[in-house]
């Protein structure tokens, strides 16, 4: 369930909660613990959005290759 959440996100909020978890982290009062939790998170949301953006890139080369402007299918 949790990874359709991440499925909806776009990648501006992606992005977003990664500038969030990245100023927790650089934050001196957070725990060694919560520093694992967070930096685990921000992977996630960092192979989500390199995810995204893979299609994104497959789409665009689809379009260059062929000079259409057909969707990239899985």
């Amino acid at each position: 369930m949790a990874d359709e959440k991440k499925e909806e996100k776009t990648l501006e909020e992606a992005f977003s909660e990664l500038d969030v978890l990245a100023g927790r982290l650089e934050d001196r009062e957070t725990s060694l613990e919560d520093s694992f939790r967070l930096y685990k998170q921000g992977m996630e949301l960092l192979k989500y959005c390199n995810d995204k953006l893979d299609i994104v890139e497959k789409k665009m080369l689809q379009m260059n290759e062929d000079g259409s402007l057909g969707e990239f299918s899985r």
